[in-house]
């Protein structure tokens, strides 16, 4: 089986409002509510796992004034989201959603579990009286694969995912395993695929990112760190160059999103930060080269399938900094297209930008991920021209490979294999942390 380059943006690429971890977890929440045939919730009860944990411990609810956490998530989801929006669910959070979460929270009437297992996985249950609703999503962030109520399965809900072949593998699956089969040329040649449909979804997934960076700058949001390299140019500290302007973008995007501001991204790969760093890098370096607007935004497309690919062998979620190895691999990809790389330039990019970023951990998601994404942008610019200059990581150092294939093979190797023990290390030092200060 194989796809178009519509498929891949169509599955891959979408607008998520808040952190996609939180917001899956929203999600399963709203969709148990919603069988309830009650208007009350007496008790939620919610289960994750360590990635999904690890997410949502810190980062902001948009629509609740800067509360934090899986249970807040979980709470907000079921009072107020709407589950038929997918990764927009709390699109629909109000004051009320609010107050009837904190009266939850203040009752302890919110359980969160970790479920001691790899795979993106969340299980929820609501009790409402003597009802008990309950929603499961796995493998990706809006697939929810069962929903009861009373015990009972609920098999026509819209909200249930469909299975998409006889071997029971999703669609997503399906993808993932023809994205693997790919080379870097097959990539280069789905540019071509790219039509006017195509091109307007890429234009409204960079207006989307370009909001939060605008939000970023003009009120300092999260650690400010946009704002902050912005500053610096008025100092005369740093120059506005092509990598400074892709970080300071990308940055300020990030800070905004992290601070739940309530504005939606276009994710990629299933990740709102993968999706700036996927788009905001080369958006940022288009008044430094001379292409017209659709060639940019072939540049975007591009990127968002390298970033697909990359996802494809690493897995949805790691202690690997997706967006520093995965939409860093992309936005490079997509810069060097734009400043006259060939398919061998790009190779060398990606290879230049995982050498260096590829022990970048991801410690979960929160206002500091700004601080990795403006790394990202920089390094995206970075390794391209480097490799335009003839510079190239050799296979002969550490995980990089002999083709831009078999070194995205490696970092999957590295992700799946040599970062499982890392991966608990950090949630244990995330949750002690945690529970010193309770």
């Amino acid at each position: 089986m194989s796809f178009t380059v519509k498929d891949i943006l169509q599955m891959e690429v979408a607008p998520a409002l808040g952190c996609t971890e939180p917001v899956a977890i929203a999600l399963g929440a709203a969709a148990a509510a919603s069988l309830l045939p009650g208007k009350t919730i007496d008790r939620i009860a919610m289960w994750a796992d360590p990635n999904i944990y690890k997410n949502g411990m810190a980062v902001v609810i948009p629509g609740t004034g800067g509360m934090t956490g899986l249970d807040v998530a979980a709470a907000v989801g079921a009072f107020g989201g709407d589950p038929s929006l997918g990764l927009e669910v709390l699109n629909t959070v109000d004051q009320q959603t609010v107050e009837k979460t904190k009266t939850l929270l203040e009752k302890k009437g919110i359980d969160v579990h970790l479920i001691e297992e790899s795979g993106l996985h969340i299980k929820t249950i609501i009790t409402s009286g003597n009802d008990r609703a309950f929603s499961e999503i796995k493998e990706l962030h809006t697939n929810i694969v069962s929903l009861t109520l009373n015990d009972v399965p609920v098999t026509d809900s819209p909200l249930l995912s469909k299975v998409a072949s006889k071997s029971g593998k999703s669609a997503m699956a399906i993808l993932e395993e023809w994205l693997m089969g790919l080379t870097l040329d097959d990539i280069f040649e789905l540019i071509d695929e790219i039509d006017e449909d195509d091109l307007a979804f890429l234009k409204k997934g960079v207006e989307y990112n370009v909001k939060l960076a605008e939000h970023g700058l003009k009120y300092g949001s999260g650690l400010g760190i946009g704002k902050a390299i912005e500053r610096q140019l008025r100092q005369k500290l740093m120059v506005k160059d092509m990598a400074t302007s892709a970080r300071i973008m990308t940055s300020a995007a990030a800070d905004a999103r992290m601070s739940g501001v309530n504005l939606p991204a276009m994710s990629s790969a299933g990740s709102g930060n993968h999706g700036l760093t996927a788009i905001l890098p080369i958006w940022a370096i288009k008044d430094f080269v001379d292409h017209d607007e659709e060639t940019v935004l072939r540049a975007i497309g591009l990127s968002h399938i390298i970033t697909a690919y990359v996802k494809a062998h690493t897995g949805r979620l790691s202690a690997v900094c997706g967006c520093s190895v995965a939409a860093g691999a992309g936005a490079t990809a997509g810069i060097t297209y734009l400043v006259g790389g060939d398919v061998k330039h790009m190779a060398g990019a990606i290879k230049n930008i995982m050498e260096d970023l590829a022990g970048v951990i991801c410690d979960g998601a929160k206002a500091g991920c700004a601080l990795k994404l403006n790394t990202a942008a920089g390094a995206a610019v970075q390794a391209a021209l480097f490799s335009l200059q003839g510079i190239n990581v050799q296979d002969t150092d550490g995980i990089i490979g002999e083709s831009t294939e078999q070194t995205v093979r490696n970092l999957g190797t590295l992700s799946h294999q040599g970062m499982v023990e890392t991966d608990r290390t950090i949630l244990k030092i995330m949750r002690d942390k945690v529970k010193s200060k309770q």
